[in-house]
């Protein structure tokens, strides 16, 4: 089954159909609904050469992953993004491209992939507070989606962010009203947007009751198991130890349950624990119950609708950039408990 006796079959113009595929505004509901019906039926299925070739586009989305010394992109997180955004590519007949670059090659990347065509947009990844890759897609005139976002550019540009500052800040005062008054925070690298917004939450949370954060529980870097333990075990090794952590991810709140078990103490009985990411594909957070209280923003989630925005701006030559926010949820597990002393 090709276009052409996709057409024949519905009676409608090649031009129709292909529109209705592609969820172009000018079809109607209606008649797309009976088109993406008859494709399903039928098994239809673009040839995605012929598509570009007729439409000028190269029918793909470009993920450039720096290879970072300092802040490692593929990981867990990034993979639910990927699954999230895959889905909304295939559903509008794209595919991925993914490119590692090395830090100091990232420019030229770009640049090449603006020369080649290769891409009809990009996702840009791990914003900084002052991202030279947004400027720079913006000179090249390539559609792109920032997943997150970059406290520092002035320019007008397409993203999609968790509000991190106001999860953490609800984090924060979550472990407050416990009766906790020494917090560790196991944060992100905080040159990174995201990292950056979650502290500013954490201090808000301590300087609106009164308290003066402390530099000796505060952490920042990669965010691994090994920097969870470490960090965690070195404020519990402390003379003033925390009664309680906040981390900014899943991955580095296992090293925490790792540090406080090590410590002989019980994770929410003894030490309370408040992470973020709990809601990943292929790292639950228990079964019926959760195991941390969490600040849960879906990553999948913020894959597809970052991938809905780049299609639409993709479509829509000229649009005005899309930005969007999405809350965070604060679950509640059994990781956390009223303060003990």
């Amino acid at each position: 089954m090709n276009l052409k006796q996709l057409s024949e079959h519905l009676k409608l113009s090649q031009t129709t159909v292909s529109r209705a595929l592609n969820g172009y505004p000018e079809v109607s509901e209606a008649t797309r609904q009976r088109v993406m019906k008859a494709a399903r039926d039928l098994h239809y299925s673009p040839n995605l050469r012929a598509k570009g070739l007729a439409t000028g586009r190269a029918q793909a989305i470009g993920h450039v992953l720096p290879i970072s010394t300092q802040h490692e992109m593929v990981n867990p997180i990034f993979g639910d993004f990927i699954s999230g955004a895959g889905q909304a590519y295939a559903k509008a007949g794209y595919e991925i491209v993914i490119s590692l670059v090395g830090d100091d090659d990232e420019e030229a990347a770009y640049r090449n992939i603006r020369l080649r065509g290769s891409v009809d947009g990009i996702i840009v990844h791990g914003p900084r507070m002052k991202d030279p890759r947004i400027p720079l897609l913006t000179e090249l005139g390539l559609p792109f989606v920032v997943h997150g976002r970059a406290s520092q550019i002035d320019t007008p540009y397409s993203w999609l962010d968790t509000n991190n500052l106001r999860a953490f800040t609800r984090a924060t005062e979550f472990l407050l009203d416990l009766g906790h008054r020494r917090i560790g925070l196991i944060n992100g690298l905080e040159f990174m947007d995201f990292a950056f917004r979650r502290r500013e939450g954490y201090v808000t949370a301590l300087t609106a009751r009164g308290l003066a954060p402390d530099p000796a529980l505060m952490r920042s870097g990669e965010m691994t198991e090994v920097y969870g333990f470490r960090s965690a075990q070195e404020m519990l090794a402390g003379p003033d130890a925390p009664t309680a952590f906040l981390a900014s991810s899943m991955i580095a709140a296992l090293g925490v349950r790792r540090a406080i078990h090590a410590a002989g103490l019980e994770m929410g009985r003894d030490v309370s624990v408040i992470t973020h990411d709990d809601d990943l594909g292929y790292l639950g957070n228990g079964q019926d119950v959760p195991l941390f209280t969490a600040t849960r923003s879906s990553v999948r989630a913020a894959g597809t609708r970052a991938a809905e925005m780049l299609l639409q701006l993709i479509r829509e030559p000229g649009h005005p950039p899309l930005t969007q926010m999405m809350e965070a949820e604060l679950i509640i597990g059994s990781s956390t408990g009223p303060a003990r002393r």
